[in-house]
């Protein structure tokens, strides 16, 4: 718990650098490489042909569309997922983490590392296949001549542990040189694929009209006894598994948040054109029952067979390698987050960085698979794995977006439908290819998942499970008033406004209201004279149904005041033991001396006290908020150490509050900071662009004046609000020397320290 505590107070700007240091791969070599290797692999090259022939051209065509309509859906939702978290190392598994617990990461990430493995082990495979093409007639000699000791299957599995052992040999060297062979890989694919469209060229290859509708035949293995469009669709779908590559690859690249949405998409595009023009290119130059019979047609039918060849050895070897590269990193964060047995020994890493102890045990699960000498048996459950792993990153996206909180800002926003689509899609495709299967596989993860939750592994800071708890609660709560605890991440605001004058309200109805709204909520607190006064009893239950009318839950009541504000003292700390308890004290600059500096000083005490957020509102009382277009944030001077950490410094409440304001104004934002030394202007820019950077605010202007305080006040650009940190003590005269300095509404704002805008 210490080491934890420890962690947690050091310098943001520290660990960035940090891990900035340790990460070597860009977008291409990181994401789009190893993810288009894998995906361009062993079905392409010797199983298309056979869907081609069994499913027809179109329903070929319907076939691609279908499993890329899931892996899209999936990528999209991925892209979103890691433009709003910093998921670290991982991939699938962190970005279902930071969501929805390490519980439910561990029962995802568990599978997810068996598939990733196992697929390897199918490349494996593969490989040897492509190999058994060219020496079949050296492999038939062999065994004769050796007289029944070399029979055919120990020749498959020498060949199979040759290339087990030169794929293991080189992960186990580096991610680097691995990656560094996929170049050459790379390019004998590329040659390859040349090779076979050639044919394009040379008209009498295509001399075959296409069958635009198949029969359904089945395969050789089956005696052609038939088969469905489902289970086409089964066996084709791996081949657009590779997306999770570059995802796993998460914490060795430069910037996971750019690297992985722009890598997977190009992959994703690249590959599907691959995949169609080739299957419109087979259906020209083979017959049905080529097809259907010959898994090799793609090399036999291409203008230079040998290059064909070449290319599915490279591809298999290629992601065979990717997958001893992607799943080790997956196991490696499994162990540092102690879901694994022995975790802290799975997790540590070699002195170049590298998982080395989680590739042996990689290894070790990949060799299981080769020594089975029969994947039919366990590749549909790889499929389903790897379904589930989609079917949850689609639904994290779905549960971000329907709890709409604060901290759900990505910077690669997508419409609401993609994420719905790709849940329902891996659902469908789940149950449609073996209901028994489906089931058996999420019963495993179900089991994985309670496994770890009896573990009660210590949450990890900022999952999104209390938001979503918090959401239901308060989805009930209109109704009941149960309401649970909140995170930083489940932040929103929930204002307390006590007042007197009931006209006061109706002049901010609409501040209060996009303050709020869609998710925050109202307390309206009615001050009355102990002479007694109806008027402010009788507008509470108006005021409140109106702002229940705008979508923003709101209570009320009614207490009565003495000159101590005793009163208020006592609602705030009954309310502190409440559900929908109020974080913001929102109060407004008295007007006409209702209430002294030393009074007002003690009623903002009164929240701090309570731990509650302050927002003073000062008016400007000839253009009150103007068009509600732009808001200023001034970030006060910190010269000379401009030092990102998590305490920002009185700065998180004053930028959420800008960010829903903007939000709900369609507003722009700009940060302004006022420092008296130029020296300090590089400083203060780059830690006002890292902090922006960090709290995900895109397109926000930095105004950075190099003067003192009181001629920037003149000098920034002009907003329809201004908000600025809350002097302590209060000083009214200031507050408003500042309101007419700027000749804008302004805003004063006092953390409570709950508030976090990096979260």
């Amino acid at each position: 718990m210490e080491d934890d505590q420890t962690f947690a107070t050091q310098s943001l700007q520290a660990q960035v650098d940090d891990q900035e240091k340790q990460k070597k791969f860009g977008t291409f070599s990181g994401v789009f490489r190893p993810a288009v290797m894998t995906i361009v692999g062993v079905i392409m090259f010797m199983r298309e042909g056979w869907v081609v022939g069994n499913a027809g051209l179109i329903g070929a065509l319907v076939i691609i569309a279908l499993a890329y309509v899931i892996v899209t859906t999936t990528a999209l939702s991925m892209s979103c997922i890691v433009t709003n978290v910093r998921i670290g190392a991982g991939g699938a598994f962190a970005m279902i983490t930071k969501s929805l617990g390490l519980e439910v990461g561990g029962a995802v990430g568990i599978p997810l590392f068996l598939a990733q493995a196992l697929a390897g082990t199918m490349y494996i495979f593969g490989f040897r296949q492509g190999l058994t093409w060219v020496f079949a007639d050296q492999i038939t000699t062999l065994t004769v001549a050796g007289g029944g000791v070399f029979s055919i299957g120990a020749i498959m599995l020498c060949l199979d542990l040759i290339a087990f052992a030169l794929m293991f040999s080189l992960a186990y060297i580096s991610t680097t040189a691995t990656f560094r062979v996929q170049y050459i890989v790379m390019v004998l694919v590329i040659i390859g694929l040349g090779s076979f469209y050639s044919v394009a060229f040379f008209p009498e290859r295509l001399i075959v009209e296409p069958t635009l509708f198949g029969e359904f035949v089945g395969s050789k293995e089956s005696g052609f006894a038939g088969t469905s469009f489902w289970n086409v669709f089964a066996i084709f779908f791996p081949a657009a598994t590779g997306i999770m590559i570059g995802a796993s690859m998460s914490g060795d690249l430069k910037d996971p948040r750019r690297n992985i949405p722009r890598g997977t998409l190009m992959a994703l595009g690249a590959s599907a054109t691959i995949y169609i023009t080739v299957a419109y290119l087979l259906s020209r130059i083979a017959t049905v029952e080529e097809l259907t019979s010959n898994y090799n047609v793609m090399m036999d039918k291409a203008v230079w067979p040998t290059w064909v060849w070449v290319a599915l050895l490279g591809a298999t070897f290629s992601a065979g390698a990717s997958c001893l590269v992607g799943a080790p990193r997956i196991l490696q964060a499994l162990g540092e987050h102690k879901i694994l047995p022995k975790g802290r020994w799975v997790a540590k890493l070699s002195p170049n960085g590298e998982p080395r102890r989680a590739l042996l045990l990689t290894g070790a699960v990949m060799l299981a698979g080769i020594l089975v000498r029969d994947l039919n048996m366990i590749a549909p459950m790889i499929t389903m794995f790897f379904l589930i792993t989609y079917l949850v990153t689609n639904l994290v996206v779905v549960v971000e977006q329907g709890l709409g909180m604060v901290s759900f800002r990505p910077t690669f926003r997508i419409w609401r439908g993609v994420p719905v689509l790709g849940t329902l899609s891996c659902l469908f495709a789940m149950f449609i290819i073996n209901p028994v299967l489906g089931l058996t596989s999420v019963a495993m993860v179900m089991g994985f998942y309670f496994y770890l939750t009896r573990l009660q592994i210590p949450s990890e800071q900022g999952d999104m499970r209390s938001g979503l708890f918090v959401s239901l609660a308060e989805w009930a709560a209109k109704h009941t008033y149960n309401l649970p605890n909140s995170n930083e991440r489940a932040w929103k605001p929930n204002l307390l406004i006590p007042f007197s004058d009931h006209r006061e309200i109706r002049g901010e109805f609409q501040l209060v209201r996009d303050l709020t709204y869609p998710k925050g909520s109202i307390t309206l607190l009615g001050l009355t004279p102990e002479t007694g006064d109806d008027e402010i009893k009788r507008a509470l239950p108006h005021l409140g149904n109106d702002f229940m009318k705008e979508g923003v839950f709101s209570r009320w009541a009614q207490v009565g005041f003495n000159a101590s504000w005793e009163a208020i003292g006592i609602v705030m700390q009954t309310l502190k033991g409440t559900f929908f308890k109020p974080n913001i004290l929102f109060l407004r600059q008295p007007k006409n001396n209702d209430i002294t500096t030393d009074q007002f000083q003690e009623l903002i005490d009164m929240g701090r006290s309570q731990n509650m957020g302050v927002l003073v509102f000062v008016d400007e009382p000839v253009a009150g908020l103007g068009q509600k277009q732009s808001i200023n944030v001034w970030v006060r001077d910190q010269s000379p150490d401009w030092e990102i950490s998590m305490d920002l410094g009185n700065i998180d409440l004053a930028l959420l509050t800008a960010y829903k304001l903007a939000e709900n104004w369609d507003a722009q934002i700009r940060v302004v900071t006022a420092i008296p030394k130029p020296k300090h202007l590089e400083a203060a820019t780059r830690f006002l662009e890292n902090m922006l950077d960090l709290a995900r605010l895109l397109d926000i202007e930095i105004v950075v004046e190099t003067t003192d305080f009181k001629t920037a006040l003149n000098n920034a650009p002009r907003a329809d609000l201004d908000l600025f940190g809350l002097p302590d003590p209060v000083d009214f005269d200031f507050m408003q020397d500042v309101m007419k300095a700027r000749r804008s509404a302004c805003m004063f704002v006092k953390d409570s320290g709950d508030e976090n805008i990096l979260a």
